[in-house]
């Protein structure tokens, strides 16, 4: 079969999701075309130089809706032969994409293509396109659906995390994002938001605290307690389903959890010819992709499944990789995936993660798969994974190799 190559990856900076982000006035469709545009400049695109533009977007309405991915290709300098595909697998949008269009050019679907994401959370808020699953009582009651701050701190109930050490995975990650910055550690991978003028809007993660402590995280109330406890009751649902639990203990609020911001990201990837025709080297080949589904109310523990699932399809230990990229939704899904494999702390998430600098749905899975890239060269090792939970109970992940 043929090989899929990661030739290149970018993201923006990702900006505060609010009105007084710096992101705020620029549109996806502007924000997703300054990530094609990149790419096909940093790597001397021209023609019908990749066969798709598969782009992740969770919350596909308004100006996120009709086809992104192809708006996207038409108001960018590629070239207009070249289609779009817009996908939606919730937090792992991203990925899914990149995923997708490694096993299109393995199976000899097309040399090349461009893959990645964007939201604009801050524009078109989570949950404006009114999903089933959370607003249809016939289906939401039977799925026993809760929101995912509930499924959070069930897990950290289930599992016997405490306030204390989400809060330290917490402060963890703000001071990791805050080195990675300050070293530079982002510099390959980052481009510039700028206005139509050419004057930079944004050219770094805005979202960090880089101040934060255990004083300054303890004295946060607990985000979902209220939601749990008191209206709707959703605790009472989950103790209908998970009875041998005697109470949900809420350990997230703002400052473990991930945050609400801007961003987008792509990776360019190909096989072996279509690097020689435009003279680019490979970075990385994805070995090995997966996703999987489980429990819906939970919902937030696929990181494991979805790594065991892939190590076994790939013939690999989880020894056999070196660094991980785990997605921090919320503290405890990363302390869980720690917990079930006796990860080396220092292994995962090395430059932070979604806590620090933000979690834009739909480009966190490409994003992380760059970050790990450009990690593993940095450290000049060789194999990493990246996963991601997933809404209403999925995981997915994928296996990348330095070539």
């Amino acid at each position: 079969m043929t090989e899929a190559y990661i030739y290149d990856a970018v993201r923006t900076p990702r900006g505060k999701g609010r009105k007084d982000g710096s992101l705020h006035e620029v549109t996806s469709v502007a924000l997703s075309k300054t990530v094609l545009n990149s790419l096909k400049e940093r790597n001397g695109l021209e023609g019908h130089a990749v066969e798709d533009v598969i782009w992740g977007n969770v919350t596909q309405v308004k100006e996120q809706g009709g086809c992104l991915a192809r708006t996207a290709v038409l108001a960018s300098d590629l070239d207009e032969r070249i289609p779009g595909l817009a996908i939606n697998r919730f937090c792992a949008s991203g990925m899914e994409a990149v995923n997708l269009a490694a096993n299109q050019v393995k199976g000899g679907a097309g040399d090349a293509y461009i893959a990645g994401g964007v939201e604009m959370m801050g524009r078109v808020p989570m949950g404006s396109d009114g999903a089933a699953i959370a607003v249809d009582p016939s289906v939401a009651m039977d799925m026993y659906f809760v929101p995912q701050g509930i499924s959070a701190d069930i897990i950290a109930t289930e599992y016997g995390f405490t306030r204390d050490q989400a809060d330290q995975l917490a402060m963890e990650s703000q001071r990791r994002a805050a080195m990675a910055w300050e070293e530079g550690r982002f510099d390959k991978s980052i481009v510039a938001v700028k206005d139509i003028n050419g004057l930079t809007i944004l050219d770094k993660d805005e979202y960090m605290r880089p101040g934060t402590d255990m004083q300054s995280l303890g004295g946060l109330k607990p985000a979902f307690k209220e939601q749990g406890e008191v209206m709707p009751g959703f605790d009472k649902l989950a103790l209908m389903k998970y009875p041998h639990l005697e109470k949900i203990n809420h350990i997230h609020h703002a400052g473990n959890s991930s945050g609400i911001v801007d961003g987008s990201a792509g990776v360019l990837i190909g096989n072996k010819e279509f690097g020689e025709k435009y003279g680019i080297k490979p970075r990385a080949v994805i070995k090995q992709t997966c996703k999987i589904g489980l429990d819906p109310t939970i919902m937030l523990t696929g990181p494991v499944p979805a790594t065991q699932k892939i190590l076994k399809d790939a013939g690999m230990a989880i020894s056999d990789i070196d660094l991980f990229e785990v997605n921090e939704a919320f503290a405890s899904v990363v302390m869980r995936f720690q917990q079930a494999f006796e990860v080396d702390p220092e292994l995962i998430n090395v430059n932070g993660g979604s806590i620090a600098m933000g979690h834009p749905l739909g480009a966190t899975g490409a994003i992380i798969i760059g970050t790990l890239l450009d990690e593993l060269e940095r450290q000049d090792k060789e194999t990493g994974l990246a996963t991601l939970c997933i809404a209403s109970g999925m995981g997915a992940a994928t296996i990348i190799e330095r070539v």
